[in-house]
């Protein structure tokens, strides 16, 4: 089946993406996901001076169901990538040059500086990518230079930052927001005014995975300190499709998405697809099933196509949207449908009744 679709000019062999992070690190672990059968990578977040980046170890934390042990919840404090702008540029290049059809997303990140960010967006374009994602939404680490979230959580910054990179840009621009914010549709907006082609939604969410009873110490701990870090897995899910379905009906038309958070399943990756996304990106299922998952992802879609009859993965894209409404509407409709199955019910007594008297009349005949 024909798992394709086009967004914002591009043609993706089908909506499933590497997000941006661990699984995109490098050249070789990209060219596996495309021999693998996915249909685009967003890479790992890079930028102009990776020497300021400095990972630290543990960084990763796991929250499992107490019924059986299963991850279900997922943090993060890693930072973008440390790896030098030089080598990215290259294996940017190479990676155009050894899958000229597949669709890769470069992931770009820079202080707020005009100069730097028109930097990057030109040394990246140069190498043939197929579009830019903004990290406007890193909520660890980054911060402290004015990046990632903390310019995702201010509109006015989201919107100038957009409007310079599209200034130089010539190929689709997604804007990838962060969750830890009352509305997420302000920064989305300002985005679109900016010129984004494109919302990715949502980043990871801000928090603390737990702690140690032993040690007291908050987790995941290096040499006992921490910091808040981002969330991510299966928990997140409800929490993405709520934001993704918002952006849905308020973004203008053409404006696309790209759903994100806590997608293990093709159950999951429809459920975004229905709710306004055109392409999905998983990246932490990715890190905790391994990249044969798009398998499943590829067959469950396709079945899903064919039990439903769509022809095309377009047709899916907001296919429940407009099952939204307000709380006063479901109070109206809910009183409105019990008005109707009372008057069910009382015409299908006078016919109980109708027949009572029809048979009582039958046997004082006889």
């Amino acid at each position: 089946m024909d798992l394709s679709i086009n967004v914002n000019g591009i043609k993706f062999p089908n909506p499933f993406l590497l997000g941006s992070g661990p699984p995109g690190t490098n050249a070789r672990v990209i060219a596996k996901s495309f021999d693998a059968g996915w249909g685009g990578v967003v890479a790992k977040t890079v930028s102009l001076e990776s020497a300021k980046v400095v990972n630290v170890a543990p960084r990763y934390g796991k929250l499992r169901s107490r019924d059986n042990g299963e991850i279900i919840g997922f943090e993060n404090i890693e930072l973008i990538s440390d790896r030098p702008i030089e080598v990215w540029l290259d294996e940017f290049r190479e990676l155009k040059k050894q899958y000229p059809e597949h669709i890769l997303v470069a992931s770009i990140m820079e202080e707020y500086e005009k100069e730097r960010w028109q930097e990057l967006t030109r040394l990246v374009q140069d190498t043939g990518v197929d579009a830019f994602e903004l990290n406007f939404s890193c909520p660890h680490g980054m911060t402290e230079r004015r990046m990632g979230s903390e310019m995702g959580e201010h509109p006015d910054l989201t919107e100038e930052v957009t409007g310079w990179v599209k200034e130089v840009s010539k190929i689709p621009v997604w804007a990838k927001m962060t969750p830890n914010i009352t509305n997420i549709k302000e920064p989305s907006m300002a985005a679109v005014r900016g010129g984004a082609d494109g919302i990715s939604a949502i980043n990871t969410i801000l928090s603390v995975i737990g702690v140690d009873l032993n040690t007291l110490r908050p987790l995941p701990t290096v040499e006992g300190y921490t910091v808040p870090g981002g969330y991510s897995s299966q928990a997140v899910r409800p929490i993405a499709l709520r934001m993704v379905s918002q952006l849905a009906q308020s973004l203008p038309q053409g404006v696309s998405i790209s759903g994100i958070g806590g997608i293990e399943r093709s159950r999951d990756a429809l459920e975004f697809m229905l709710l306004g996304a055109s392409t999905v990106q998983l990246c932490t299922g990715v890190m905790l099933h391994g990249l044969k998952i798009i398998e499943e992802l590829k067959e469950g879609f396709a079945k899903f196509m064919t039990d439903r009859q769509f022809e095309t993965v377009g047709e899916i894209v907001g296919k429940s949207i407009p099952f939204f409404s307000t709380h006063m509407d479901l109070v109206r409709r809910m009183k409105e449908a019990k008005r109707i199955r009372a008057g069910e019910s009382s015409r299908d007594n006078d016919w109980a009744d109708k027949g009572i008297v029809e048979k009582t009349a039958e046997l004082t005949s006889n």
